[in-house]
């Protein structure tokens, strides 16, 4: 089945990223604006939700319907309350600043694992290393900031899968000189993760951006639904669909040179871009929200 993406709202002409569902609207973050927007399929209607979002990047929601994001701009994990107001989750590794948080993932512990990529900011400022670090809740309310990786130089995109037994990470390396890979790690009980594997080398190509997962309602299988490619080298902008062994099942070209991110909502894809879009289509997988407000 192919893929008829139409684009829903006018293009916004700077970065869309971070689509997540809070159960009637799809939320999305259009970061050189710093701000957080909404659309409802129900009504067609786009509007801002939050503002003075600190170049906010990945959004998700945790199993209690709270809403958390990757400020980069500001170098933290905040928490977007309904009220307007935002707090601080974690900005600091052991006492130094973190970088520029770009993508997050939330377990059903509340455990927030995020990807933090140096250079993206100002490095002299914080930590001198790129990393997936989690956020996990102690039981004073504060959260407590753990480096997880140790062999990512660019991570970007990452997502749990659904016993949350395996961390999927996209390790997006511009420089030639190192990896774009799809990676998967065991996660450990005590949150540590280990048993790196790579799953997809796309060699000299862009890889993986941000993903989802989804499932086959037929044959009832799992899948990581990712944006990759780009104008500059290999597919162009697609939407690629990989079995949870890293083998490309689909592609489907984007009417975006580089799609950012996406998710599933019953059986349409948003995606997000480069460009300013929010792109939708109508798919054959159902979307596998891990928590039903996220």
């Amino acid at each position: 089945m192919s893929w008829k993406f139409n684009n829903i709202i006018p293009n916004l002409s700077t970065i869309t990223e971070g689509p997540c569902w809070d159960g009637k609207k799809l939320l999305f973050s259009n970061i050189a604006n710093n701000r957080v927007l909404s659309y409802n399929p129900s009504t067609n209607i786009t509007q801002e939700e939050f503002n003075d979002t600190g170049e906010a990047n990945g959004l998700n929601f945790n199993s209690d319907g709270e809403l958390f994001a990757c400020e980069g701009g500001r170098r933290r994990i905040a928490k977007y309350n309904s009220d307007g107001k935002k707090e601080t989750i974690v900005d600091n590794l052991d006492g130094i600043s973190i970088n520029s948080p770009n993508d997050l993932a939330i377990n059903k512990k509340g455990h927030i694992y995020f990807s933090d990529r140096v250079g993206d900011i100002n490095p002299k400022l914080g930590i001198n290393f790129s990393a997936i670090i989690s956020a996990e809740k102690q039981d004073n309310g504060k959260y407590k900031s753990i480096r997880r990786t140790f062999d990512t130089t660019m991570p970007n995109g990452l997502l749990f899968n659904e016993d949350e037994t395996i961390l999927y990470v996209a390790q997006s390396d511009y420089r030639a000189d190192n990896e774009r890979e799809l990676r998967s790690y065991k996660v450990k009980e005590d949150g540590s993760l280990s048993e790196m594997k790579i799953l997809h080398d796309f060699g000299p190509h862009r890889g993986i951006d941000g993903m989802t997962l989804a499932k086959d309602p037929i044959s009832k299988e799992i899948y990581i639904v990712a944006a990759t490619g780009w104008e500059i080298s290999g597919p162009k902008g697609n939407i690629t669909i990989f079995d949870k062994n890293g083998k490309i099942i689909e592609r489907h070209e984007t009417p975006c040179e580089r799609p950012t991110n996406c998710t599933i909502v019953g059986n349409k894809i948003y995606v997000t871009s480069i460009e300013g879009h929010l792109l939708a289509a109508q798919t054959e997988l159902e979307g596998l929200l891990l928590f039903p407000s996220s």
